[in-house]
């Protein structure tokens, strides 16, 4: 009945941090609300007996691909520095009471889990067991998904490039004129 209702908790936290992520205006912070949210769902991924997928969720979700996305925040401008340097409390506070809320959950799964001694009956896999089955029955979805991350940063790179000003181009020096002082380029 206890890990039903962390079950429960740690749900709404992941919808109410997937929500904040999706109705923030400023991209820095709705990245941080989509952690909060992908960290209760490896939490949850713990509490139904697959600590190696809440692992994969911490390690490739909630770390690289949420690198990922800052690397194309800041590579596209999106942010605004001038609100980024001083954040009011206020803004913080829906993120540390997800993160709070998904902490204290799974701290209690693991003193209800560790704590009764009773050995579940769930099947385990080695890591070599997963990664044999992993690259040979979806083999071709892994290669697609690396695609898919590829082109995403090719695109961002280009959408970065779009903005950039050429290299070529100067802007005009300070005084108007060249070195001869007659308005001709030097």
């Amino acid at each position: 009945m206890m890990e039903q209702t962390i079950f429960y908790i740690l749900a709404g936290a992941a919808v109410i941090g997937t929500i904040l992520a999706i109705t923030e205006s400023h991209p820095v912070h709705a990245i941080l609300y989509l952690v909060t949210s992908l960290f209760s769902v490896a939490a949850i991924f713990y509490l139904l007996a697959a600590p190696l997928v809440a692992a994969f969720e911490v390690i490739l979700y909630a770390g690289a691909i949420m690198v990922l996305f800052l690397f194309v925040i800041m590579m596209l401008d999106l942010g605004h520095p001038e609100q980024g340097l001083a954040p009011h409390w206020r803004e913080w506070l829906p993120a540390l009471l997800l993160s709070g809320v998904s902490a204290a959950c799974l701290v209690a799964a693991i003193v209800a889990r560790h704590g009764t001694g009773a050995p579940l009956a769930v099947q385990t896999l080695t890591i070599r067991e997963v990664a044999t089955r992993l690259f040979r029955e979806h083999g071709l979805a892994v290669e697609l998904v690396s695609l898919q991350l590829l082109f995403a940063l090719v695109g961002a790179l280009y959408l970065g490039r779009q903005n950039a000003p050429s290299p070529g181009l100067r802007p005009p020096s300070p005084q108007g004129k060249g070195a001869g002082g007659e308005g001709e380029p030097s």
